[in-house]
């Protein structure tokens, strides 16, 4: 996923702070404050530099630049960047943290449902879970990764 072009994305400014239940279908960029929970399911979302979230958030794809305090559910990729500051868990199908990047919680890699011809056949697909970050100038990574299977 890419930083977004504003004409693609709602926008949430700097100066915008929403407090409550936040959804919809489609796209959304915040660079503001949001503080409840955020249900984006089919959608992708970015916390921008500016952006200081309190929330839960499931969503298709997720990008931290800021920070968020929640659990992120994201049904295909989540991606820590190394201004994201994150204490929460993580399950997804991929993650990505960069090198300098804060995150304090726990990463579980989901398979992709897609897979039932290897189930059929009695036999599992590989899969590997990795979380992994370096500990920077006054940054520090903490973090558990496990595998689960999506039923």
């Amino acid at each position: 996923m890419e930083t977004p072009k504003t004409a693609e994305f709602a926008h949430i400014g700097k100066s915008v702070i929403i407090k409550g239940e936040l959804s919809g279908s489609e796209d959304l960029y915040v660079d503001g404050q949001v503080e409840g929970s955020i249900e984006l399911s089919g959608n992708r979302l970015i916390i921008g530099p500016h952006g200081q979230v309190r929330a839960n958030v499931n969503s298709k794809g997720v990008i931290v630049q800021g920070k968020l305090e929640g659990n992120i559910r994201a049904s295909e990729r989540a991606e820590l960047t190394k201004s994201a500051v994150v204490v929460g868990d993580i399950a997804t199908q991929r993650v990505a943290i960069e090198e300098g990047a804060y995150f304090k919680g726990k990463v579980d890699i989901q398979r992709e449902a897609a897979k039932t011809d290897a189930k059929a056949e009695g036999t599992k697909p590989a899969s590997t879970a990795s979380a992994s970050a370096a500990a920077g100038a006054g940054h520090a990574v903490a973090g558990k990764a496990s595998v689960s299977e999506v039923k």
